[in-house]
């Protein structure tokens, strides 16, 4: 069976439902879309935690090395509601791997995050996959 994303409308449930995003391979460099996408999701109004070994902080936000170190972010009672992922797509497969283990509910691969083998088998653990889309797009057509 191929991959297919959510439909519109499922996507824009996910985004009003979501509070806590951990954004997998954000950058601190200001040029890089990771970066752009970050800081807009923040101004929208989600918690952003920074997933990238190579960071200790972006933009004031304590940064954890991978996903497995998340919940060292979070707060009492808060939990990641989307996965967003910067990175290549050879490296999705693991990706899977730990949001599957740690139970993460949606995994988001941005534009040009393309496995679908691997979203496949997310799907099929139960979480909800979007790929080849930007999540800074999607949220602005929802207003």
């Amino acid at each position: 069976m191929a991959f297919a994303n959510p439909s519109p409308a499922a996507i824009a449930a996910l985004l009003r439902s979501a509070r806590v995003i951990a954004v997998v391979g954000l950058s601190d460099n200001p040029h890089r879309p990771s970066y752009e996408v970050a800081a807009a999701l923040l101004d929208y109004g989600y918690r952003i935690i920074p997933v990238s070994p190579a960071l200790s902080v972006w933009e004031g936000i304590r940064a954890v090395p991978d996903l497995d170190h998340v919940a060292d972010a979070l707060s009492p009672g808060e939990h990641v509601d989307i996965v967003d992922v910067f990175r290549q797509p050879q490296h999705v497969d693991d990706i899977v791997a730990d949001c599957l283990r740690l139970r993460f509910p949606a995994l988001w691969l941005q534009l040009g995050v393309i496995n679908e083998s691997a979203a496949e088998r997310a799907v099929a653990g139960g979480m909800t996959v979007v790929m080849d889309k930007c999540i800074k797009v999607e949220r602005m057509r929802m207003g």
